[in-house]
């Protein structure tokens, strides 16, 4: 790369190095990593526009990490989730018309324009109402359309926690009930951790043994402690996506092999179901939720302490759980 040098009053080759540095913003302190541009002849820091720009993007990534703001690609992401434009979705949360504009040309939300905005994008069902309620402030347009793709959401939703349900059974042998739905919620949490959306819509409920998704519940429960054991059981796959159906894989290979009951054990030991049953006593029945933003910080939480690049580092977890039982 070449840059314009003020020391060598020329036109120079330069080279390019990865710095950490530090900004104060709004009272906290943001580290980033920035690229900054050296003179190959006098070693100097060059300006070089195209490393400004890079760098403002790498501060304001750093500084919503920080702050847990919301980023503008998961903006974007609300918008073509729920079909629905930039101008109604600020209408429907009863803000400025031009809010989420400014949003993806940069502007930085406050704490709590984000935290809405993270809800929408987490709990389809809070959408879904939220819609219904102030249809009235945007166009019948907008409206249907953003209506029917809530409902294809719904509806997908429903087919994938059944599906991955199925797909679980085919791929390990001799799976309890219990060992079923702590594989569902360990998928749950790293799908969330990996890609930023959970595979569920439905909640789970913090019961005495652990994470349980009711509907499936009801589906098995008649097997009671015993190996469930599907007559012609069968998949559809077409409901799950390539990156779920590789989670699935990851969370087989490296929960799969433990039982029901020590997969309990590990989820007894985890923040999200004690968060749920906090001043329960330990047999005391409970049909609380576990919140949906509980399971997702906890598990990004987990892959950034356990530096997982990618879901295979999933063992490292898998047996430090283990290992502490």
């Amino acid at each position: 790369m070449k840059g314009f040098c003020e020391t060598c009053r020329d036109m120079v080759e330069c080279r390019i190095k990865m710095i950490e540095r530090e900004k104060d913003i709004k009272g906290s302190k943001v580290k980033y990593t920035a690229k900054v541009a050296y003179c190959d002849i006098c070693k100097e820091e060059i300006f070089i526009p195209e490393l400004r720009d890079y760098n403002l993007k790498a501060l304001d990534a750093a500084y919503r990490k920080t702050e847990e703001l919301i980023s503008v690609k998961d903006i974007e992401r609300i918008l073509s989730k729920y079909n629905i434009g930039k101008r109604p979705l600020s209408l429907l949360l009863g803000w400025g018309e031009g809010t989420l504009t400014r949003y993806l040309d940069g502007d930085i939300p406050t704490k709590p324009y984000s935290n809405a905005l993270k809800r929408i994008l987490e709990d389809e069902q809070y959408y879904r109402e939220l819609l219904d309620a102030n249809k009235t402030k945007i166009s019948e347009v907008a409206y249907r359309k953003s209506k029917a793709a809530a409902e294809e959401i719904s509806r997908d939703s429903e087919n994938k926690l059944e599906a991955a349900s199925k797909y679980l059974l085919i791929q390990v042998s001799e799976i309890t009930p219990l060992a079923l739905q702590k594989l569902l919620y360990f998928a749950q949490g790293f799908q969330k951790a990996f890609t930023g959306q959970f595979m569920f819509n439905e909640d789970c409920e913090a019961w005495v043994h652990g994470p349980v998704y009711r509907m499936i519940y009801e589906q098995y429960k008649n097997y009671g402690y015993y190996p469930i054991e599907e007559q012609e059981l069968a998949c559809d796959q077409t409901s799950l996506t390539e990156d779920e159906i590789d989670m699935l894989n990851h969370i087989v290979n490296y929960f799969g092999c433990y039982s029901g009951k020590v997969l309990e054990f590990m989820t007894h030991t985890e923040e999200p179901w004690r968060v749920a049953r906090r001043g329960l006593k330990n047999w005391e029945n409970s049909d609380r939720i576990i919140e949906k933003e509980v399971i997702g910080s906890y598990f990004c939480n987990v892959k950034e302490k356990y530096m997982m690049l990618n879901p295979t580092d999933i063992k490292d977890y898998s047996k430090d759980l283990f290992s502490k039982l």
